[in-house]
């Protein structure tokens, strides 16, 4: 397998953060997919493809099992119900972050993948990827940069998180 570059899984526009994150946890999760994403001249590119064919599917009426699902315009991003549906069947559900100790334990306590949307003190704007963490820091994927980055307990706790000009976490979306 090619060696990865950093950032090289960056979203493709500024209203595909959410779709991103699902083919970035895709990716940890499906083994083969991962071979598949990272086998083309440009994986680079084909992430992008695939965050925004992902993005497509995830703002539509019909959810992937052709179920109906409140559609959402594109140019606000993948809603968070959209995003707990395509993180797995029965695995995902999305809370809202109302004390941020509790958010952080449920975040630690989990061995999946943990959707975290940000924003400012008025609006969640951007999804990000926690791809690992432990009760001092968490490895988060911020897909604005395509990098993986540290966010302390205490950055998480104090709303200063400082992922693509975001602070404030909002919602988890996780098992």
């Amino acid at each position: 397998m090619r060696d990865r570059v950093p950032g090289m899984f960056r979203q493709p526009d500024s209203t595909t953060c959410g779709s991103a994150v699902l083919v970035r946890a895709r990716m940890l999760a499906d083994p083969d997919y991962d071979r598949w994403l990272c086998a083309d001249d440009d994986p680079g590119q084909r992430f992008a493809d695939e965050a925004q064919r992902t993005h497509r599917r995830t703002n539509r009426m019909l959810d992937s099992n052709a179920r109906p699902q409140l559609p959402w315009p594109r140019a606000l991003g993948t809603p968070p119900w959209a995003l707990a549906h395509e993180l797995g069947p029965g695995a995902s559900r999305t809370t809202p972050i109302l004390h941020r100790d509790r958010a952080w334990d449920r975040i630690v306590g989990t061995e999946r993948p943990v959707a975290v949307y940000v924003g400012n003190r008025f609006l969640p704007r951007h999804v990000v990827l926690v791809v690992g963490a432990d009760a001092e820091g968490a490895q988060v994927f911020e897909p604005a940069s395509g990098a993986t980055v540290t966010v302390t307990r205490d950055a998480f706790l104090t709303g200063s998180l400082s992922l693509a000009g975001w602070d404030r976490p909002w919602f988890l979306v996780a098992g």
